[in-house]
């Protein structure tokens, strides 16, 4: 029998609305879960059992008599520390907050409570979503399940390793330059960043305000889609077109990303190949793509990203900068002294990126790139963190606002997960769920589990 922490939010609902599952049972495997592997991985700041285990009791209650309310009714689901749950503190992983705490729910957590799901807990983030893995703060970065020595990507870090521990089926992530991304990569799961807009940020504390985007951290595709439908408040069934494939799909390669722009560690390089290989043998046609170089983007995303975020943090940057760790310091003060006739600039470029991406969507249905460049490093390697760190293609998808997913492509002979990422045009999640879904079928990776129980 499959333990009940070990099975997707799809299996797990299924089996809660045919009755063979309670969410009491669930929940409580869950947390023996969490107290079996999260010392040594640090995924969160706060357990909220008590709280988690009325609900489930009232979810149990409820099902039994009239049934699942959605998908997620009865399923744990984690929140990412920056991210408010009513009555418990929102810290951002940080000392300016510790004392913080939300009055009530982020309206994304609201619709998820609203479909009946359980919160075991807030989980690690990196500071205010900006910084890296830190030593210096009230909590312990996160790590890496698949080696604990490693990093686990960022900034929902958390959530990543949480996912993909089997500590529960689904959490909540943020992403401003990949951060939902970057820990599905480094973790081998699925994050998927929809449509820029689509999910409200309403209480979800801000890094860059055109930038940022909430979305979910999952182990399958299928339970991405159950999260946004809930998530985007039911505006359609993000799930309908699963198990239609890629074939006759039109899918843009943007090889010069990996190989040329910034060229790919030789593994995630193969990776991408094979992937291709795999979409061409499933029906999908495959054309290279070119697009400006990645070095455009990355460009004009930091400008933009490090002004809205000096905005956002400028009082505590001048009156309490001790408060923040080293590495959220250094990467929040530069936004003070971009003149603004730079940011003018980065405006009308992003224009013309926006414009490139599009122009490139009229000749294909998705494009296929890579996400990270490299496997996880060791997160105590401080100065290979700060180097990888920004070697992946994720930005350029927050810059122009279409959805993106990332999902796992393999282990490095090191035993780390690789990974790929699609993009789609602007309010097309289906379409681009359809895609990986179809991509993570005629594959093995969603089956792989981290070592952590060998």
């Amino acid at each position: 029998m499959t333990a009940p922490h070990q099975l997707t939010l799809a299996e797990a609902g299924a089996r809660i609305a045919d009755g063979r599952l309670s969410p009491v049972e669930l929940l409580e495997d869950c947390l023996a879960r969490i107290a079996a592997v999260d010392p040594r991985l640090n995924a969160f700041v706060r357990l909220t059992e008590d709280e988690a285990r009325a609900d489930a009791r009232a979810a149990e209650a409820e099902i039994r008599r009239s049934g699942p309310r959605s998908p997620l009714h009865g399923i744990p689901v984690g929140i990412k520390d920056i991210i408010d749950l009513a009555g418990h503190p929102t810290t951002c992983h940080s000392r300016q907050l510790l004392d913080h705490r939300a009055e009530g729910d982020a309206q994304v957590v609201a619709l998820l409570r609203a479909a009946g799901a359980v919160f075991p807990g807030k989980l690690s983030t990196h500071e205010f979503a900006i910084g890296g893995p830190a030593f210096d703060l009230p909590f312990p970065p996160a790590r890496n399940p698949w080696n604990p020595a490693h990093h686990p990507g960022g900034s929902s870090s958390g959530s990543g390793a949480a996912v993909a521990a089997r500590m529960m089926p689904a959490a909540l992530g943020t992403d401003t330059g990949g951060s939902v991304r970057h820990p599905a990569s480094h973790c081998g799961i699925v994050g998927l960043k929809p449509t820029y807009g689509l999910v409200s940020r309403e209480g979800v504390f801000p890094l860059a305000f055109s930038l940022d985007h909430v979305g979910p951290l999952t182990r399958t595709v299928r339970d991405a889609a159950l999260m946004l439908n809930v998530m985007s408040g039911g505006r359609e069934d993000y799930a309908r077109d699963l198990g239609k494939g890629v074939k006759g799909l039109r899918i843009g390669f943007v090889r010069h990303f990996h190989e040329t722009d910034m060229p790919a560690d030789p593994e995630m390089t193969a990776a991408l190949e094979t992937a291709a290989k795999v979409l061409e043998a499933e029906g999908a046609t495959l054309h290279n793509v070119t697009l400006p170089p990645l070095s455009e983007f990355a460009a004009v995303n930091r400008t933009v990203l490090q002004s809205e975020a000096a905005a956002v943090h400028e009082e505590w940057l001048r009156t309490r900068p001790e408060l923040y760790a080293g590495v959220t310091r250094r990467r929040l003060l530069p936004g003070l002294f971009i003149p603004a006739v730079d940011l003018m600039h980065a405006a009308r470029h992003r224009t013309r990126l926006i414009a490139a991406v599009e122009a490139a969507f009229a000749k294909v249905d998705l494009l296929l790139t890579a996400s990270s460049m490299d496997p996880a490093c060791r997160i105590d390697d401080t100065e290979t963190v700060e180097r990888t760190y920004p070697r992946q293609a994720r930005t350029p998808f927050n810059l122009t606002g279409h959805p993106a997913v990332t999902v796992m492509a393999g282990l490095s002979s090191g035993g780390l997960p690789l990974s790929l990422q699609l993009a789609s045009p602007s309010g097309t999640e289906a379409l681009l769920l359809r895609a990986a879904e179809g991509y993570e079928r005629a594959t093995p990776w969603k089956d792989k589990a981290p070592p952590l129980d060998d």
